[in-house]
C-alpha cells in the first residue's frame, strides 16, 4: 500500500505544480487590468472622450481574451471513441502473442472497419499499449495527461491542457485576442509612458504601473506575434505541431501535405463554415476528430468499400459515419460544394484520383501554395 500511496501523493503534487504557469498568467492579467483601468485610464488620462474610448475598447478585448483563455483551459480534450478501444478478449489475445507480425495481424483485423489511413513509419497499425486503443488518424498519446488525444497539437503548460481537436480553435482565438490585447495596451500606453519617462507628468503612484505595463505588454506582444504567426501557418497547411516534426505516414509513405485541402478549406476545418462564429470561442470545428478528409493520390486498399461509400460505427446509441475512402469528394464537407460530411456516392461526384480534368481550382491553388 505504501508504494501506491506515495505514487498518489506524487501525482497530486504534480497536478498542483502544473497549475503554477496558469496562476502566473492570471496574476499578470489581473494586475494589468488594475494598472490599465485604474492607474492609466482613471488616474492619468484627463480627456473624458479618450478615457471612454480606451475603457470601452479595452473591455471588449479583455472579455474576449478571458473567454477564449477560459475555454482553452477547461475544454476537455477528446479521446478516441470506444470503437477504437480493444475489448478485454482482444487485449488478452494481443498480450499472448509475441510482438511482431502476429500482433500486427490482430491489429489489422481490428482496424479493418475503422477509418484509419495513417500508419507508423514502418507501415504498422498505430496502436497505444497504454490506452489499449487503435489510434485514429492524427491521434497521439500525451505523456502528461497519460491519454490519447484526438488531433493532438501539443501539451501547453500555460493552459495546463492538451491542445487538440476539441480546443484548437479556442487556442487560436486565445492567441489572437491576447496579441490584440497586448498591442492595444502598448499603443495606448505609449504616450503616457514617454511623458513619465521624460518627467512630463507628476511622479505619482501610477508612474510605476504605467511604465511596467508598457514593458510587459510590448514584450508579450513580440512573443505572442511569433507564436500566432506560426500557428496561422499550421492552420493554412492543415498540420499540427507534432506533424511538422514528424510527417504523417500513409501506406504509400510519408506525406506532409496528406491532410491539406487548400488554405480556405483548411481554415474552415478548424473554424467551421459559419462566419458569424469564427471570432467567438464556441466550438464550430468540422468533423468528429476521429477521421479527416485527405487528398492522397493512392487509395488505401485495406479500406473496404461499402454500398453507401461510408463506414458506419455505432456508439452509445448513436451512429457515427466515417468516409470509407479518403478520396471521395462527395463524402466530405470540406471537399464538396455545400454537401454534408456523410453524403453518399449517389451525388455523381468522382474520385480525386479520376478528376484530373475537373480539379477544384481552389484546391489546386492551395496545393500550389503548399508546394511553394
Amino acid at each position: 500500500m505504501a508504494p501506491s500511496g506515495s505514487r498518489n501523493i506524487k501525482r497530486n503534487c504534480q497536478r498542483v505544480l502544473y497549475w503554477i504557469p496558469v496562476l502566473f498568467i492570471w496574476l499578470i492579467v489581473a494586475w494589468s487590468y488594475y494598472a490599465y483601468v485604474v492607474q492609466l485610464c482613471i488616474a492619468t488620462v484627463e480627456n473624458m472622450a479618450e478615457k471612454i474610448v480606451y475603457l470601452l475598447a479595452y473591455h471588449v478585448l479583455f472579455i474576449m481574451f478571458v473567454w477564449a483563455y477560459w475555454q482553452t483551459i477547461f475544454t476537455k480534450p477528446l479521446n478516441p471513441l470506444k470503437e477504437f478501444h480493444l475489448s478485454h478478449s482482444d487485449k488478452e489475445l494481443l498480450e499472448r502473442e509475441d510482438r511482431g507480425e502476429s500482433q500486427q495481424e490482430i491489429l489489422r483485423r481490428l482496424a479493418k472497419d475503422l477509418p484509419i489511413y495513417t500508419r507508423t513509419t514502418s507501415g504498422a497499425i498505430r496502436y497505444c499499449d497504454r490506452c489499449y486503443v487503435v489510434k485514429p488518424d492524427r491521434c497521439h498519446h500525451c505523456s502528461v495527461c497519460d491519454k490519447c488525444i484526438l488531433k493532438m497539437d501539443h501539451h501547453c503548460p500555460w493552459v495546463n491542457n492538451c491542445v487538440g481537436f476539441s480546443n484548437y480553435k479556442f487556442f487560436m482565438l486565445f492567441l489572437t485576442y491576447s496579441l490584440l490585447y497586448c498591442l492595444f495596451v502598448t499603443a495606448t500606453d505609449l504616450q503616457y509612458f514617454i511623458q513619465f519617462w521624460t518627467n512630463g507628468l507628476p511622479d505619482t503612484q501610477a508612474k510605476f504601473h504605467i511604465m511596467f505595463l508598457f514593458f510587459a505588454a510590448s514584450m508579450f506582444s513580440v512573443s505572442l506575434a511569433s507564436l500566432f504567426a506560426y500557428h496561422c501557418w499550421l492552420v493554412c497547411k492543415n498540420r499540427s505541431t507534432l506533424e511538422v516534426f514528424r510527417a504523417p505516414a500513409f501506406r504509400h509513405g510519408t506525406d506532409k501535405n496528406g491532410f491539406s485541402l487548400g488554405v480556405s478549406k483548411n481554415f474552415r476545418q478548424v473554424f467551421g463554415d459559419e462566419k458569424k462564429y469564427w471570432l467567438l470561442p464556441v466550438f464550430t470545428s468540422l468533423g468528429d476528430g476521429c477521421s479527416f478528409p485527405t487528398c492522397l493520390m493512392n487509395p488505401d486498399p485495406e479500406q473496404p468499400a461499402s454500398p453507401s461509400g461510408n463506414a458506419a460505427i455505432k456508439s452509445d446509441g448513436e451512429t457515427h459515419l466515417f468516409p470509407a475512402k479518403p478520396l471521395r469528394e462527395s463524402q466530405s464537407r470540406l471537399l464538396s460544394n455545400g454537401l454534408s460530411w456523410a453524403e453518399s456516392e449517389g451525388t455523381g461526384n468522382k474520385d480525386c484520383q479520376g478528376e484530373s480534368q475537373t480539379v477544384d481550382p481552389e484546391w489546386l491553388l492551395g496545393l500550389i501554395f503548399l508546394e511553394s
